[in-house]
């Protein structure tokens, strides 16, 4: 469930050009989450951030010179007295020209927050000597006037941290925003590399290695690459690998994935993982930012 009041302001959010995201809410309602996530989109990012401060942080942005950028602000009750300006901080920096400034506020219900703090045995802010149901109960009451005046509410309540990010990637991270795709070749003789989401191997596909005259190549070069691009397995696997890729793309997308590593590989890592990988790349780049690295064609050289 959520509440959005930002169509109101349509008109001066096309004026502005530096965005400001102020974000709050309940504790335990997932800020750490939502600033990673918003982090990965590349926000700057500052955390329990007192509001008094939000506007000398605006200004050193104006003094950098920036025309434009996204940051991202975390107050909660943590800050204390510090943290009641808030509403009022945030009312003062909307009047300024060349800004856009969102409150955004995250809630969940009171059984969903007792239930989180339980299983990580944190401490909740207001807890002392209250019940923690009780502490929820007064954050909550002294969070309704901030709560009422933010431009959008969250709740996530039942909501796992991996729904939570699809769901700041999908509002704040721009449509025109491709997911990076890193295709990296390599031997299995040399270990599968550590970062890849997910792995393709090409051992079953006629190994140019065994060729006398192909040995002295790899994938990057047109002989070997044809020699492996001939054979009625190589086409039929690069259909369905294809397939797979263009399918799972948009997927991780939504999810909330900030990038993907795709492995291919192959016994030495210098002929057919290259060659696949190559044309994988040449694939994936139609639909979406798409680099390749040969990790270990130089090995066999």
């Amino acid at each position: 469930m959520d509440t959005s009041r930002s169509e109101q302001r349509s008109e001066q959010d096309n004026r502005e050009t530096t965005e400001f995201l102020v974000l709050t809410g309940m504790s335990g309602a997932g800020k750490t989450v939502a600033m990673q996530s918003l982090e990965d989109l590349g926000y700057f990012c500052v955390d329990n951030l007192p509001p008094a401060l939000i506007p000398k942080m605006v200004e050193l942005v104006n003094q950098s010179g920036s025309s434009a950028g996204r940051y991202a602000l975390a107050c909660d009750l943590r800050g204390g007295e510090l943290f009641q300006p808030l509403v009022d901080t945030v009312s003062a920096l909307r009047t300024q020209a060349g800004l856009k400034v969102r409150l955004v506020f995250l809630d969940a219900s009171d059984e969903t927050l007792v239930r989180r703090y339980k299983e990580t045995r944190r401490r909740h802010p207001f807890a002392e000597g209250a019940r923690l149901l009780e502490s929820i109960q007064a954050e909550r009451q002294a969070l309704a006037k901030v709560r009422k005046e933010s431009d959008l509410v969250i709740d996530t309540t039942d909501w796992k941290p991996a729904r939570l990010k699809q769901e700041i990637t999908q509002r704040f991270s721009g449509q025109s925003k491709a997911l990076p795709v890193h295709i990296i070749s390599f031997g299995f003789k040399y270990g599968i590399p550590i970062d890849a989401d997910m792995i393709f191997d090409v051992r079953f596909l006629p190994n140019p290695h065994y060729i006398e005259g192909l040995r002295p190549f790899s994938g990057e070069d047109e002989p070997v690459y044809e020699y492996v691009m001939q054979w009625p397995a190589t086409q039929e696997f690069l259909r369905k690998m294809e397939d797979m890729v263009d399918f799972l793309i948009p997927e991780f997308k939504k999810e909330g994935k900030s990038h993907l590593v795709i492995g291919v590989g192959c016994t030495g890592g210098r002929h057919r993982s290259v060659a696949i990988a190559r044309h994988l790349a040449e694939h994936v780049k139609q639909r979406a930012d798409a680099s390749v690295t040969h990790r270990d064609s130089a090995r066999e050289g």
